[in-house]
């Protein structure tokens, strides 16, 4: 496996980062990814991450913390490089941004149809929390 060299997010990555979601399906109807981006670079963008093999962005996390909890959205790894310990560097690195900031606990939500992205994170140490999530699009 090739080092992933992860660091933060620059405006010059829109583009790549926008295909780069395409192909992971993380693009969705309610979701426009321009407006994502800038509303993360708006709120906490030192918090933003991309994943480069030579170069070349194939992967990204969103971390978010609110004081109380932290929050990981938008962990995609292109399609062509998944099973190769990306997303794992990607999850240790934004456990380690959110406990050095006093962070005791994780959140995620994850589709329940998407079951390879549930036994990712199960392999990483997640539970379900038995917990329904509630959600009102205010947009």
């Amino acid at each position: 496996m090739s080092d992933l060299e992860i660091r933060l997010y620059t405006s010059e990555d829109e583009q790549e980062v926008i295909k780069l979601w395409d192909a992971c399906g993380l693009n969705t109807p309610w979701n426009e990814p321009k407006e994502m981006i800038n509303s993360k670079i708006a709120f906490q963008p030192d918090l933003f991450f991309v994943g480069l093999l030579d170069g070349k962005i194939i992967s990204t996390i969103m971390v978010g913390y609110e004081g109380r909890r932290g929050w990981i959205n938008d962990l995609g790894v292109h399609p062509d490089y998944q099973r190769k310990g990306y997303a794992r560097k990607l999850m240790e690195k934004a456990e380690q941004v959110l406990k050095g900031m006093g962070c005791l606990k994780v959140n995620l939500q994850v589709r329940e149809w998407n079951k390879g992205a549930i036994a990712f994170y199960e392999s990483i140490g997640f539970t379900n929390d038995n917990v329904i999530s509630y959600g009102k699009r205010l947009k």
